[in-house]
């Protein structure tokens, strides 16, 4: 045959073309072998009740289906004609490509016999190549067609559909039908069918025979021929990686079995006729219990082969092969396969190191990159085939290893191939111009007989060769057209190339250098791709699963994520409709990956920061009690004995001290696995699965933002069965502790964990986190409300003055807790730290919402004594008439209460702020939205002012303010009949807390009359002077329980005129003598002292 006769048949061309056709008619065809086995996706018509009379007789009568005269059975068909016409097109159009593909197929194996093609994967690989995977590609389609158990139904029904529709059938059907009947039992047919291929299919196979024994060797002969090592010679560690047969060297093992099993299932005559071909074949079945037809549909070699052959005369020993070969797959191929997978560990590992410290040696070591990408991939696919389908196995720890590490490598060298793609290049580059087109030439020029044609390209090609540049863009043009035609077609030409083995040889190495030029992707592709995870999810899952449990495997786990980005490959234009589906596959899996590492990443830092917490716990001012009070016994030489059920504590820093380092504490635990998931977390800033871009560190701090939320939630120990709550000094010191060691992780863990930590803190200042859950910012602000302040208005928590504290009151029988520890100046401090402007306005709006509730209580006894109060404000200066009014009030002391009420809530939200203040910066605007405190306090008027009136007009409402102080004045004198109204000298204040009255007043009466436009000081005279009356009247009282507090009531004048910048103690002298003050404040001191002596002396 001429070389000219070869280019008219475009053989290369006519197999590069079908088997990429091939492949989008088989994942068509798995697409409807899926989609048919589900019944969420199966088309409707099958499972329809009404449908199944006429499913059975088209599957019965298929394909001779007489629809004219079959309306009785076809009857429900031909009402939904139109519709299962619409829906089953694309099936049927699908069975119609594959019977296309056949013919063409058929077509091609014809003309290649009639061409007497020379096949010999050594010498013309991607020939031989292209044309064993048409044959196991085609093999495939036909074997997957049946195995869809209703192509039946769907080829008929759509054909009825049609010719009830158009009158005629399909002009397919006929030979669809027929198709589809011969390739009920596919074996047996195809094997009919390939009997006039089995010479060329045979040349073929067995041309693979030296390279697969080669790449079957175990680990041992791997370790003993060094292979992958780029050290084991260190002098010719530069010198380029070469072989006679360089593709041969990264070819799948996968893929040869596949060839040899499917090629000798097809061709099984020489079997018995050539003693070679059975060698192949036996040591074929001796490596694999299962090959992949597409994705996880897989074929079981021994079955399927055993199955046949047992049902022709003259196999018996073949079938005993077979069984023969099955027992010692079962045997010895899961610690074969185990130990390979053992050594690549340490090979390719040894590889990486070598090669990231010197990318250099990527131009001349090429070759070994692919092959240890190619080894990884078999072996992994190997162990996902098998792991999945082998159900009983003696030695299940074969089966069972983690493969991490292997799939971390087999990543990082793909990076590492991708980052330096420039040094592949630039070498390989000058290897063509300066070496193989030398060669070439020299190779040419000694051949015995080269025709003219031949001799014309040949000389072309080291033309092209010797002038090739990084700038030309024709070098990609020639070795596409060109070299890879002639690689292909020459051997048939006069100039044979299994005659010219030399020539062979280096048109090998010119196509691999050149495919390193425009072509390194596609290569890394071809070796590294592992999309199989993708059908095979839950294998993938188990496999990190088990990496997770295994804490020197942690560091790895990242290349779970990073591999489902090869699901890309998986797609095929063909079958445009799966692109969707497998996106969402391979971004819900690397979702789940990323989120369960940056889950446990999370968890293992927030638990390095509880035992930090507890660490600073220990040094906490409240644990040194017993070490001061130890020091103290020890120097008066007395003995303290421990209390019963006492734990002896350790003193601060006692956990660093470790007599032997083989000691592992739970911190060393906790740090060794935190410095694995940070490795692995921090392993690469981005990567892409289609089309999007995944950034690992946002999984990160989002986790750790979301658990740094409920960590410092779960620090302030809320119960709200037993109102419970952590001191906010404690909280704070708890946060600091966690905050500084998540600052201390920046460098490590790759987050920004400045923003984590902002974002975090901020979100406790508001009532609610971004998941909706309730902040610190709540707790306290419920707890102070309904613990503190609420018990300070029963009157068992009294405010202290002199202590700028909340103090708790002694009641027998009763245990409190120190409300002084959760009020002093200290924790007002902290709280403000903690919550922050934002929450202290939070606490504030709610302090306030309680205040206008008691306000508009207030309003409405002044309404129902309205009267009454208009003829004191008349006549307060007329004793005989105040006394037969003031009995008339109704509900005094309820005014006094509530007011008492307003005075704690106004005087803990001065405490809080005054907390604030101190720790917020001295800027006006911050100061401003921090409330700090200032005459008239505008949020209580604009709390006051949000207040929904009815409908009375200001007029009435100024008139009710005036009266309500009126109240007030008037009611003072009922405060004296309280035995818990006794001025303290040592709190600065009184038991039942009226000493609050004073800010409430002056607060109250500030924020009325300004929302009323008033004078506030005129009203506060009024006030005092009505006040001054009563008091004074209070003299003239004889009964002796109704003024047996009387000088502790009358300090509160004075108490009212500090309280307030709008009045002077000069306007109190002008209706309240200071003598009396100065009488009431003896007495109360004298009272005070005569109480304690007699406490003491009893």
């Amino acid at each position: 045959m001429s070389l000219t006769s070869a280019y008219q048949h475009k053989l290369a061309e006519k197999l590069t073309i079908l088997n990429d056709r091939g492949q989008g008619v088989l994942i068509r065809m798995y697409n409807i072998k899926k989609t048919c086995s589900d019944p969420k996706s199966k088309p409707p018509f099958l499972l329809e009740k009404s449908m199944e009379s006429s499913l059975k007789y088209i599957n019965k009568k298929f394909p001779n289906i007489d629809v004219r005269n079959s309306t009785q059975h076809l009857g429900p068909v031909h009402r939904e004609k139109a519709e299962i016409i619409r829906f089953l097109t694309n099936y049927y159009q699908s069975f119609v490509d594959v019977m296309e593909f056949r013919d063409h197929v058929y077509e091609l194996l014809n003309t290649i016999d009639a061409c007497q093609c020379h096949f010999d994967i050594n010498l013309n690989f991607d020939f031989t190549q292209s044309y064993l995977d048409l044959i196991v590609t085609y093999t495939s389609v036909i074997l997957l067609l049946s195995r869809i158990e209703d192509r039946r139904v769907l080829i008929g029904m759509y054909n009825c559909a049609h010719e009830m529709l158009h009158g005629h059938s399909d002009p397919s059907f006929a030979r669809l039908g027929q198709m589809v009947l011969e390739y009920d039992h596919p074996l047996k047919k195809l094997t009919e069918e390939f009997g006039p291929h089995t010479k060329a299919v045979s040349e073929a196979l067995l041309s693979l025979h030296f390279l697969f024994v080669r790449r079957n060797q175990g680990a041992e002969q791997w370790r003993s021929a060094q292979l992958l090592s780029l050290i084991s010679t260190p002098p010719a560690m530069i010198n380029p990686a070469n072989s006679d047969t360089m593709a041969c060297e990264y070819l799948s093992v996968e893929v040869m079995e596949r060839w040899i099993i499917i090629g000798f299932l097809l061709c099984n005559g020489c079997l018995n006729s050539n003693s070679q071909c059975q060698k192949l074949w036996k040591l074929c079945l001796q490596g694999s219990l299962y090959i992949t037809l597409i994705r996880e549909d897989v074929l079981q070699v021994h079955k399927v082969t055993e199955d046949l052959f047992s049902s022709w005369k003259g196999y018996g020993k073949r079938v005993a092969d077979i069984k023969e070969s099955k027992e010692h797959v079962i045997a010895n191929s899961g610690q074969f396969h185990c130990q390979r997978r053992q050594f690549l560990r340490m090979a390719v590992k040894e590889l990486e190191t070598v090669l990231t410290d010197e990318p250099g040696l990527l131009g001349p070591k090429a070759l070994y990159v692919f092959m240890a990408l190619s080894f990884i991939r078999d072996e992994v696919t190997w162990l996902v085939r098998h792991t999945e389908n082998v159900t009983k196995t003696k030695t299940p720890e074969d089966y069972a290893d983690s493969i991490a590490e292997l799939l971390f490598l087999l990543e990082e060298i793909r990076a590492l191939v991708r980052r330096h793609i420039k040094v592949i290049q630039q070498y390989h580059l000058q290897y063509l111009a300066r070496f193989d087109a030398l060669v070439l030439s020299d190779i040419i020029q000694n051949l015995s007989v080269c025709p003219e044609e031949e001799s014309i390209i040949m000389s072309s090609f080291v033309s092209t060769l010797s002038s090739l540049n990084l700038k030309q863009g024709n070098w990609r043009e020639w070795r596409r057209k060109g070299l890879l035609r002639a690689y292909t077609s020459v051997a048939k030409a006069p100039l044979h190339l299994h005659e010219n083995p030399d020539l062979a040889k280096v048109m090998n190495l010119i196509v691999f250098h050149s495919r390193m030029l425009d072509s390194v992707e596609k290569v890394l592709v071809e070796t590294s791709d592992l999309s199989t995870f993708c059908f095979h999810l839950r294998t993938f899952e188990k496999m990190f699963t088990m990496t997770l449990e295994e804490p020197t495997m942690l560091r790895y786990a990242i290349a779970f994520p990073l591999i489902c980005a090869h699901f890309v490959h998986c797609t095929h234009e063909m079958c445009p409709e799966e692109y969707p589906h497998l996106k969402n596959h391979s971004l819900h899996h690397c979702n789940s990956f990323l989120e369960e590492l940056a889950k446990q990443t999370s968890n293992c830092v927030l638990e390095i920061c509880a035992e930090q917490r507890n660490l600073s716990e220990q040094l906490l001012p409240k644990h040194c009690a017993t070490t001061i009070s130890k020091a103290k016994n020890k120097k008066m030489k007395q003995k303290q004995t421990p209390r019963k059920g006492e734990p002896e504590r350790d003193k601060p820093g006692a956990e660093s001290h470790r007599k032997n380092r083989s000691i592992v504490t739970n911190m060393d635990k906790l740090h060794l696995h935190l410095t694995e998931l940070a490795l692995t977390m921090n392993h690469v800033h981005s990567f892409s699965v289609f089309e999007h871009t995944i950034f690992p560190s946002e999984y990160l701090s989002s986790h750790l933002e979301a658990r740094l939320n409920r960590a410092i939630v779960w620090l302030a120990g809320y119960n709200a069965a037993t109102q419970e709550i952590a001191r906010p000094s404690e909280l704070l010191a708890g946060v600091k502790a966690y905050i500084s060691f998540i600052q201390s992780l920046a460098q490590f863990v790759g987050a920004d964990v400045s923003r984590v930590i902002r974002n975090a803190l901020l979100q406790q200042t508001q009532p609610l986190d971004s998941c909706g859950e309730q902040t610190i910012t709540t707790l306290y602000t419920n707890w102070y409300l309904e613990g503190l302040l609420r018990q300070a208005s029963s009157g068992t928590i009294t405010l202290a003055p002199a202590m700028q504290a909340f103090v708790s009151l002694p009641r027998e029988g009763e245990q409190n807790f120190s409300a002084e520890e959760f009020s002093d100046v200290s924790e007002m401090r902290a709280l403000a730290e903690l919550l922050g402007p934002y929450g202290m306005k939070f606490l504030s709006e709610n302090l306030m919402w309680h205040v206008t509730s008691q306000i508009v209580e207030l309003k409405k006894l002044v309404v129902e004594n309205m009267d009454v109060l208009v003829q004191i404000r008349s006549n307060f200066s007329k004793a005989d008439l105040m006394a037969s009014l003031l009995p008339q009030l109704t509900g005094a002391d309820n005014v006094l209460k509530r007011m008492t009420i307003i005075g704690v809530i106004l005087t803990f939200r001065a405490m809080a702020q005054e907390g604030l203040r101190e720790v917020t910066l001295s800027i006006f605007e911050l100061a401003s939205a921090a409330g700090v405190g200032c005459d008239i306090d505008p949020a209580l008027v604009a709390a006051i002012a949000n207040l929904k009136a009815d409908t009375s007009s200001p007029e009435e409402e100024y008139k009710v303010a005036c009266l309500l102080l009126v109240f007030l004045a008037a009611s003072l004198p009922l405060l004296a009949t309280d035995p818990a109204s006794f001025f303290s000298i040592e709190k600065d204040g009184y038991n039942n807390n009226i000493h609050c009255l004073t800010k409430a007043i002056i607060q109250v009466s500030a924020a009325l009359f300004t929302l009323y436009n008033k004078n506030i000081e005129t009203h506060l005279k009024e006030f005092l002077v009505v006040a001054s009356v009563s008091l004074l009247q209070l003299g003239q009282e004889t009964d002796k329980l109704k003024t047996r507090n009387r000088e502790s009531i009358s300090l509160l004048m004075r108490l009212v005129v500090e309280e307030s910048s709008f009045l002077t103690l000069d306007m109190l002298e002008s209706c309240f003598p200071y003598v009396l003050l100065r009488n009431a404040y003896r007495e109360v001191s004298r009272a005070f002292y005569l109480n304690r002596v007699a406490a003491s002396t009893h």
